[in-house]
């Protein structure tokens, strides 16, 4: 059972992904898969390559920008916005739990100035918690 949470009109976030869940985005309507997990990461669950080509074999863009342990990078921000800038329809972002999705689409969200309290709470409402990160978005949004 796929669980896409929905963080915007535009975008969703999602726990690990699999060949089902690839199935049901394109029923749903999403035209980009955004990977944030690294390879390797959990060795039994399906890695970046598989992903995309089940994505690209269902019709669908694939854009990797793995987030590891070490957190968020400007790079990863600049990624997140430019995939999200080029999607050609809604985007579905995973990772291990959906948080880490969640989070880089809030801070692209903010890098592109949308208000902090909206970007809180459209997480808050999909049931991600990204006040972690909330100076970050603070001080992106500032910019």
């Amino acid at each position: 059972m796929s669980d896409f949470r929905k963080l915007s009109n535009s975008v969703s976030a999602s726990p690990q992904i699999g060949a089902e869940d690839i199935a049901a985005a394109k029923e749903q309507g999403f035209a980009m898969i955004v990977n944030n997990r690294p390879d390797g990461e959990e060795p039994t669950a399906p890695q970046g390559d598989e992903i995309a080509n089940l994505a690209r074999d269902a019709g669908l863009e694939y854009v990797a920008i793995p987030i590891g342990h070490t957190g968020f990078s400007e790079a990863q921000v600049n990624e997140m916005v430019a995939a999200l800038d080029a999607a050609d329809g809604p985007v579905l972002a995973y990772c291990r739990s959906g948080t880490r999705s969640t989070f880089l689409w809030a801070l692209a969200q903010a890098k592109s100035g949308a208000a902090p309290d909206e970007i809180v709470s459209a997480a808050m409402a999909a049931g991600y918690d990204v006040s972690p990160i909330r100076p970050m978005i603070d001080m992106l949004a500032a910019r």
